[in-house]
């Protein structure tokens, strides 16, 4: 019989549809290889690689600081969906509401080779991109205007990307979005309650319970969700309580860098290097030292898709046992 569960996170409810559950090797898509394997190291076309940088007026950071031979560099977005010039205004008039879309969009360039991909670069590689989110977040949330700053990364196009060159995004709003401040109140909520971190409890029973753990190591826990909303749905969570992935220290950084390259290994090696979206997930600007909340990074493999159940209900089906989708991460060979 199919089970409901519930992320005592989030309070989302997900459908684990164990009639319908699919074996972990059936999620594999062999109608394509890896999207890197088709690329060269070069492309005189790609406005990310190495020799091909736009003006200097568009770079924001460069790793390391002042070198030709950057490892990774941050660059304006050529299409924002923000601007950075303008007041934040807002504007209320009956039913309507709207504020002026300032805020920033800029692109982290993860690595000068065009056909590599994170699975693939080490963790002093992976480390300067979170080092390059960290740097960016700092600046962008001393602007008055910044709400909230997203960190994430499309891979492959069913994630949305569009151009192939490893990169990723921050995007700085002016507004804390709903589902944010949502799964904010709903830590708020259980603090209240019972005067401990909500994320903290769900690491221990984890931890106790070990089906759903990936991997670990001294500062972090990659595992599935007990209701993880899709297959392999990984959340790599720090032992240390803290509200803001901007405060982590660099040793820890690194550690955080070697664990997400885990993790992508698996998924890369074990499902064929499948599309997925990857999101820090982290407090908003104005509550970096709130007591209740938790950061935290989700890796999201595309390996299934939402339909109108999922668009009339807000739920998900899971067609795939999270335990086993983490006893199947666990036996990749690496």
């Amino acid at each position: 019989m199919s089970e409901l569960r519930q992320n005592m996170a989030t309070k989302q409810w997900v459908i684990i549809a164990t009639e319908r559950a699919r074996r972990p090797e059936e999620f594999i898509d062999w109608s394509q290889r890896p999207v890197n394997q088709a690329l060269p190291p070069y492309d005189p076309d790609c406005p990310f690689c190495r020799g091909n940088e736009e003006g200097p007026e568009m770079e924001t950071l460069r790793l390391p600081q002042g070198s030709e031979q950057w490892q990774v560099r941050v660059v304006k977005n050529r299409f924002p969906a923000l601007s950075q010039e303008g007041d934040r205004l807002r504007n209320f008039d009956g039913v309507h509401r709207s504020i002026s879309g300032v805020g920033y969009h800029e692109v982290v360039i993860e690595a000068p080779q065009h056909n590599t991909t994170p699975a693939l670069i080490n963790a002093d590689e992976m480390s300067q991109v979170l080092m390059a989110f960290q740097m960016r977040g700092v600046a962008m949330s001393l602007d008055d205007r910044v709400e909230h700053v997203i960190y994430f990364k499309n891979h492959g196009v069913r994630a949305g990307t569009s151009l192939m060159h490893p990169h990723s995004q921050i995007i700085a709003l002016p507004v804390v979005p709903y589902d944010v401040r949502a799964r904010d109140e709903e830590a708020r909520r259980y603090f209240d309650d019972t005067g401990s971190c909500v994320y903290c409890a769900m690491l221990e029973d984890e931890l106790r319970d070990q089906r759903r753990v990936i991997i670990e190591n001294e500062d972090y826990v990659a595992f599935l969700p007990y209701a993880a909303l899709s297959p392999f749905h990984v959340w790599i969570v720090p032992r240390e309580h803290h509200s803001s992935f901007l405060m982590v220290s660099p040793i820890s950084l690194h550690r955080l860098a070697a664990l997400i390259g885990d993790v992508l290994r698996r998924m890369y090696y074990g499902l064929n290097d499948p599309d997925y979206n990857v999101v820090v997930r982290t407090a908003p600007v104005k509550a970096w030292y709130a007591d209740y909340l938790h950061w935290y990074v989700s890796l999201i493999p595309r390996v299934s898709q939402t339909a109108g159940f999922e668009l009339g209900s807000g739920m998900y089906i899971n067609t795939a046992l999270p335990e086993d989708s983490a006893e199947f991460l666990r036996s990749v060979s690496l």
